[in-house]
């Protein structure tokens, strides 16, 4: 468990400072074309794949255990099944939004990188 902690906290540091890098404007707020700085292209790139990789990551790991705790519940109320299973869809529907925000935040900062 302690192991699990430390791992996570240093993913968090490092998609931390990746977004730093990719969110720093340079003098007068002028884009990165602008300013000559083709280093950061690389910085960015990697700020967006790894901040996707790491949505994918959390709405998997959320979707199978929402999946999950619905199957089980079922499994123990099989009557239940057309009450679980309407907030459970509606729960992965949300889920799977988060990972498409994420999505569109990694297109949008490439997208400003090209």
């Amino acid at each position: 468990m302690k192991t699990k902690n430390i791992v996570s906290f240093i993913s968090f540091l490092l998609v931390l400072g990746f977004s730093a890098v990719a969110f720093a404007q340079g003098e007068g707020g002028a884009s990165i074309k602008e300013q000559g700085l083709a280093s950061n292209y690389g910085l960015i790139a990697m700020a967006a794949g790894l901040g996707i990789g790491i949505a994918a990551l959390g709405g998997g790991i959320g979707q199978g255990r929402a999946a999950a705790a619905a199957l089980d519940g079922i499994a123990r109320n099989p009557g239940a099944a057309g009450q679980i299973r309407g907030p459970m869809i509606l729960g992965l529907a949300l889920i799977e939004s988060l990972v498409i925000y994420a999505l569109i935040i990694a297109l949008l900062l490439v997208l400003k990188v090209g």
